[in-house]
């Protein structure tokens, strides 16, 4: 006993039906193949963290933190900066932060 029907012309819809289903699950899987290429290619040629970051307050004027790169306390408002800028700054007596202690690594002593 089939689970199909018996006669042509359902059979032939039923032939479409699939054709057109199996078509759209095909677009689907190499639309995300295409998508998950691009977030391999992407993270793989992602720029390297910068080694120090300067966290600007609110209207991105003045600098309140140093941090280390990578740093998880880090706000949206850090820039990369270069060794001696962020020596500087710590110099110049922005905040190193409490968590990740960029004087520290800098060898800037209390």
């Amino acid at each position: 006993m089939s689970d199909l029907p018996p006669d042509l012309p359902r059979l032939r819809t039923l032939e479409t039906w699939l054709a057109m289903s199996l078509e759209r699950v095909r677009r689907t899987i190499a639309d995300t193949e295409r998508r998950e290429a691009e977030q391999r290619y992407g993270q793989e040629h992602r720029p390297p963290a910068p080694d120090w970051l300067i966290e600007m307050g609110l209207g991105g004027r003045d600098p309140v933190y140093v941090h280390v790169g990578g740093c998880h306390m880090a706000g949206q408002r850090s820039r990369g900066v270069e060794r001696d800028q962020a020596l500087r700054a710590v110099a110049d007596g922005i905040d190193a932060c409490p968590h990740c202690r960029p004087d520290t690594e800098l060898g800037v002593l209390d």
